[in-house]
Order: structure tokens, then C-alpha cells, then sequence
């Protein structure tokens, strides 16, 4: 018989191999209040190694929320074959910067440019790390986001807003990014969102998905409630994946909260639904996914779906379209 934690264990992906991590890589962006702080953490050997571009949430931690977060995904990335960069965005707490600067709190905007800028600037990345020289594959980009770093990743894979600003449609649409991963992200806006959410931060009221086509997995915990956020309820968070067209997939992990068992760092306090063997799980299913994207005809993925399915207890359950 299968144990969930067999079951995580097993999910197909390549074998690891040790990772090197360089903090802090330095973007200098004119216009922008800071330099573009970033972290990369990639395999120690290999080549064409496909980038993850990896947006931070807003939790109540200081540094989870900015490149030394999620370290969970970005290792396990990294050990299977991925060149992971993570930005911290404006909306960092480390940044300590003046509430009053354009776009605080969550700069919407300047998160997902962010990506735009790194991608622009992959060569000096690499010069900036010289072990990385000549080892990537600047055709092969995803990108992925927890929570407000969902947010940032829809907006770059096809999702629309109106800036309350303005009244103008945004099209911060990317097409160098071929793939998605959408972790515990926000969903719909209009009488989905709580009062204060919609008044405060009225940017989440148009929220469209309807032409997000990139190929996206949404991760999403049916335990997920959010009431600081949506009167929805848990299905809230698989918004991305209901509302946007084909191909997409939809991984509901059972009893999962918003921490998804820990994804955003290892042991902290703001994880209410501590689980390793879900973490585990997320790791392992997100890599076969990207691995299917990226690299056509890679049955990880399947297989992978498969022996989730498999078990006496799953851990969760994909659907796709």
C-alpha cells in the first residue's frame, strides 16, 4: 500500500543535483526608487537550463517577502534542472521605502515590470554569476507566484486590469514566458473581494482572465478561506484556472491553507497549515509540470498525476482542460 508520503516522494522527476545560490545580484533600472535586488539559485552542472522568474507574497514576515523567501521551491527547483531569479519587488518590507512613493503599497505594476527588466538583461545575470555563463536557455522561461506573486505572474502569462488610476485596460502580457505555475493566487475581482480589499486596493476589482492563455498550472488548497480578502470562499483561488481558456491545469491540494503546507520558507511562523509532505508534493508536481511545458513529449507530468491519483489517501486531486 502507498503512503501520501510515498506518493510525494515518488512523483516523477529527474534526480537532484547540489545547487549554488548568489544573493545579491544587482539590477540598475532608471526610474526605478531602488536597484532590482535579485537572488539565483541553479544547478551546479548542466546546460540549457530553462529560468523560473519567481514572485514573492506579501506575508507578515520581513524577509520571506523578498528574494531570501520560498527557498522550499527555489532549492528544489534549482536541484532538478531549473535556474531560479527571484526579484524583491518595491512591495518588500526590506526596502523600508516612504509609503508615499507611486505604487505603494503592492505596486502592482513595478512587480510584474520587474520581470520584464531581468528578462531584458539575462546576459548580465549571467556575467554577474560567473558559473552561470553560457548555461542557460533563454528560450525556456516560467514564471511563478505565491499569493500577490500570483497576482504578478497572471498579469505576465495574459490576465488584464483596468488602472484605477487611469481607466486604461493593462496588457502586461509577456510572450518570452511560455509557462505559468499560479500558487494560492488571487482570483476574480467585483463582488468577489471583501469591502476593504476593493476600496483600498481597487486595482483587484478588474482583474480579467479571460485571455490568459499561457499554459498554467493553478495550486490552490481547498481549505483556503481568505476572509481578508474574498467572501468567496477557498474556490476563490481557482479562479485563474475556471476563468482563463485552455491549457491549463488545477492541482487542489486536500486540506491545504493559504501557506500551502510551507512553500514559503522552511519552519516559519506564518504557516498555519505546516506539512512537509504536501510541501513535497508541491515541489515535485510543479517540476513535472514545467518539465512537460518546456521540454515537449516529458511524461513526467502524467506520470506524475497518475501516482498522485494512485494512493488509498491522495493528497490532492488535477483536473485540466
Amino acid at each position: 500500500m502507498t503512503s501520501p508520503a510515498q506518493v510525494a516522494d515518488t512523483v516523477g522527476t529527474p534526480t537532484s543535483t547540489p545547487v549554488l545560490s548568489v544573493d545579491s545580484v544587482v539590477l540598475p533600472v532608471p526610474g526605478r526608487p531602488v536597484d532590482l535586488h535579485l537572488r539565483v539559485t541553479a544547478p551546479v552542472t548542466g546546460s540549457g537550463l530553462p529560468v523560473i522568474l519567481l514572485s514573492h507574497g506579501q506575508g507578515p514576515s520581513n524577509h520571506l517577502s523578498s528574494s531570501n523567501g520560498y527557498a522550499p521551491l527555489a532549492n528544489y527547483w534549482a536541484a532538478h534542472g531549473f535556474t531560479v531569479v527571484q526579484p524583491t519587488h518595491l512591495s518588500s518590507r526590506t526596502l523600508h521605502l516612504d509609503p508615499a512613493t507611486p505604487g505603494a503599497p503592492l505596486y502592482w505594476r513595478s512587480r510584474a515590470e520587474d520581470m520584464t527588466h531581468i528578462l531584458d538583461r539575462l546576459d548580465l545575470i549571467e556575467a554577474a554569476v560567473p558559473q552561470l555563463r553560457g548555461r542557460l536557455d533563454h528560450g525556456k522561461v516560467a514564471v511563478a507566484g505565491h499569493s500577490m506573486g500570483g497576482h504578478t505572474a497572471s498579469l505576465l502569462l495574459g490576465a488584464r486590469l483596468t488602472d484605477p488610476d487611469t481607466g486604461t485596460e493593462v496588457d502586461l502580457s509577456e510572450p518570452r514566458i511560455t509557462a505559468g505555475l499560479l500558487l494560492a493566487a488571487p482570483g476574480r475581482g467585483g463582488d468577489a473581494l471583501t469591502g476593504p480589499i476593493a476600496e483600498n486596493y481597487p486595482f483587484f476589482l478588474t482583474t480579467d482572465f479571460s485571455r490568459m492563455t499561457t499554459p498554467t498550472l493553478v495550486v490552490a488548497g481547498d481549505n483556503d478561506h481568505s476572509p481578508h480578502m474574498t467572501v468567496a470562499g477557498p474556490a476563490w483561488h481557482t479562479d485563474p484556472y475556471v476563468l482563463s481558456p485552455g491549457p491549463k491545469s488545477l492541482l487542489t491540494l486536500f486540506g491545504a491553507e493559504h501557506g500551502l503546507g510551507g512553500i514559503s520558507g522552511y519552519d516559519v511562523a506564518e504557516t498555519t497549515d505546516e506539512n512537509p509532505e504536501r510541501v513535497a508534493a508541491v515541489q515535485r508536481l510543479t517540476t513535472a509540470y514545467l518539465r512537460s511545458v518546456l521540454f515537449p513529449g516529458d511524461g513526467t507530468w502524467r506520470a506524475a498525476v497518475e501516482q498522485l491519483a494512485a494512493g488509498p489517501d491522495p493528497l490532492g486531486r488535477v483536473e485540466s482542460k
